[in-house]
């Protein structure tokens, strides 16, 4: 057999080439369920994108889940990837086909069956994570797979460098529009320029200070920003509407209504309205069950916040703990020049391998 590297080396390789950006990720989605079932993993399709392999409700044992999406944001002239200099180069090789890998691997290896094992492992692979949450494939898969919220812990296997991250951000994200009335830009005194008002809103989400809030000994900051804007006409127009649009960080612990209202208390300014187009949840902060403390002991790593939003947030408003873990480097994600070292993957795999026969 080849070595653990050349082995997940490959396969990364294999499911970079494999192209599936969002809402066409089944062809990846075929060929992770082609991997198992030829090694014989028991797999099945649970639908909409999503692949349940390996152990799917808990028995005896405590049930670990290993979860990641097998889609990608779309190619920048970075596929098909390459293996050059101990990495992996390519398209979804940090977020998040590197770690994908690495759970195929772990069952295609046998470690669901191992007859020492500690906790029984179930992979949960599904599509649409890199699309606006209203989009998840994963929420309604975990709604009609009751089984699966048995498990004990799921590791989110985001790019986290192999440290554990606890928790997750909430994102909303609104249409703030700014109404005015249209002038010949000659005599704007006949108008009431949207742009100028649009400025005063913006200024004033730019004076909101960054808040940190702590839980489980983990700092979040709360953050809002206007990430872009528009209006106008033409060039002797005075514009009568303008639209931004404003991305709100919450931490764990708010709910998402308290989160809309807050951003509509920050941009509540006459001749204005907020349209409100995403919000996905906070995530708990679950580094304190014996599972994650013992995956925190064998990273090596002190455990941190992770400021930005992913799917533990999913897995917690179902009940099942859940945390961040991953080989892929948080730097690279999205890039053009993305990568996930070799050595990454192989650290992640040998570090679950343990946690998977001695629970500790």
């Amino acid at each position: 057999m080849p070595a653990l590297a050349d082995r997940l080396s490959a396969l990364t390789l294999e499911l970079v080439d494999c192209a599936s950006e969002s809402r066409e990720e089944q062809p990846a989605i075929d060929l992770a369920a082609r991997l198992l079932a030829d090694a014989g993993v028991p797999v099945r399709d649970a639908g909409d994108t999503c692949l349940i392999g390996g152990t799917a409700e808990r028995g005896d044992r405590p049930l670990i889940l290993l979860a990641g999406h097998l889609d990608t944001v779309p190619a920048q002239g970075n596929r098909p990837g390459r293996i050059d200099n101990d990495t992996v180069h390519g398209l979804g090789t940090c977020d998040m086909k590197g770690a994908c890998a690495v759970m195929i691997e772990l069952l295609r290896d046998g470690l669901h069956t191992d007859p020492d094992r500690a906790c029984d492992v179930g992979v949960v692979l599904f599509g649409r994570e890199e699309l606006p949450f209203v989009e998840t494939a994963l929420t309604p898969m975990l709604e009609r797979e009751t089984a699966l919220r048995s498990a004990d812990l799921a590791v989110v296997m985001e790019p986290t460098s192999n440290g554990v991250q606890g928790g997750c951000l909430g994102n909303l994200n609104a249409t703030w529009v700014f109404h005015g009335t249209a002038a010949h830009s000659a005599r704007p005194w006949h108008g009431d320029n949207a742009i100028h008002r649009a400025a005063a809103g913006v200024a004033r989400i730019a004076q909101v200070p960054v808040e940190h809030h702590e839980f489980n000994g983990l700092r979040y900051a709360e953050c809002v920003s206007v990430t872009r804007i528009g209006g106008g006409v033409a060039d002797n127009v005075v514009p009568d509407r303008a639209e931004a649009h404003v991305n709100y960080r919450y931490p764990p612990g708010v709910a998402p209504g308290s989160a809309e209202a807050q951003l509509r208390a920050w941009c509540d300014l006459e001749q204005t309205e907020l349209r409100i187009i995403g919000n996905a949840p906070s995530g708990a902060v679950a580094t304190d069950g014996p599972l994650a403390r013992a995956l925190i002991a064998r990273s090596g790593r002190e455990v941190t916040p992770k400021q930005a939003w992913t799917p533990v947030a999913e897995f917690g408003l179902l009940g099942i703990p859940a945390i961040n873990y991953g080989p892929g480097d948080p730097q690279y994600a999205h890039k053009r020049d993305e990568q996930v070292a070799v050595s990454a993957l192989v650290d992640s795999y040998e570090t679950l391998a343990a946690l998977i026969r001695t629970g500790a």
